[in-house]
């Protein structure tokens, strides 16, 4: 359904995207997954027809995202992550407004947002400006559909809103797929890539993985480690000392230690001890996503570093 091949775009000479090329399946759930700055909206920019790419072709359905734009346009529903519609419109005035300008109605396509709007139906003579972030959420995510796109394209859509409304969308999409839309969606939260069918990993405008999530954390090749401390700050200044020790990391509470070979437990709590830390817990863990992302940065930084040596 989509598909990049060696997309570059830079701004005033500083890369934004280097060289990407990658494909969503038709019916697929993908997700870009990266911190901000990575290059997720600038890549979305260039597939919604908002931004040219400096090199590179984005096809959509097999249609040029720059000769066939209007094409694209009409079938894909776009959501950016900043907040964008009339803030002193009403829910039910923005969704007609949307409908309008793509020659449908609310009334033609409503089973496709039926099960989304149902909930701001109770709000939809408020202003939207008015509405709280997850239901902000809701009506964009409506506006995006109400026209029925191929392909829904999603920049941090669960950015700055609660946990539970972050949990409610991600049903929402699943929801979608099964209905046969394709989904392209960026998100700085790691925890969200193992909701999709497959992930980009990306950072500073460079694809590091793409695979399924179980196909991403079962090629973690190092041995993880968790750590228990009260003193997570100084046990990763001395961690981080330790040749054995690859890389080490805070994770919340927990500390995560990335090893090439198996670590002297005994000999890790000793070191630990002899620098004021006392009663550490490590126990053998189990690779995330974002272990993985974190790995596989700290070898593209590597690698840079050896290139500008």
């Amino acid at each position: 359904m989509l598909e990049f091949k060696n997309i570059s775009k830079s701004y005033e000479g500083q890369e934004a995207l280097k060289d990407i090329s990658f494909d969503v399946k038709k019916g697929e759930l993908f997700g870009l997954i990266g911190p901000d700055g990575a290059g997720k909206s600038t890549l979305f920019r260039i597939l919604t027809t908002v931004l040219l790419a400096d090199n590179g072709t984005a096809l959509f359905n097999g249609h040029d995202v720059v000769d066939d734009y209007k094409y694209v346009r009409k079938n894909v529903g776009y959501m950016p992550g900043k907040f964008s519609l009339y803030q002193d419109l009403s829910v039910k005035e923005n969704l007609n407004f949307f409908a309008t300008i793509f020659g449908t109605s609310i009334k033609e396509n409503y089973d496709l947002i039926k099960d989304i709007y149902q909930q701001l139906e109770p709000f939809e003579n408020r202003r939207a400006g008015a509405l709280s972030g997850g239901m902000k959420q809701k009506l964009a995510l409506s506006c995006a559909l109400i026209h029925k796109p191929m392909v829904l394209v999603l920049d941090e859509p669960t950015f700055g809103v609660d946990a539970v409304s972050r949990k409610e969308f991600w049903d929402m999409l699943k929801s979608l797929k099964a209905k046969g839309v394709t989904i392209i969606v960026s998100t700085p939260y790691m925890d969200e890539a193992s909701l999709c069918d497959r992930v980009a990993l990306i950072q500073k405008g460079k694809i590091l993985q793409i695979d399924t999530p179980k196909g991403i954390t079962d090629s973690f090749e190092k041995i993880l480690y968790t750590i228990k401390t009260n003193k997570i700050y100084e046990s990763l200044k001395v961690l981080n000392d330790i040749p054995e020790v690859s890389n080490a990391f805070s994770f919340g509470q927990i500390i995560h230690v990335y090893a090439e070979n198996e670590l002297n437990i005994e000999k890790v709590n000793n070191i630990l001890r002899e620098n004021g830390i006392e009663d550490p817990k490590i126990e053998l863990g189990e690779a995330t996503i974002e272990d993985c992302f974190m790995d596989l940065m700290v070898s593209q930084n590597l690698e840079e570093d050896g290139v500008a040596e």
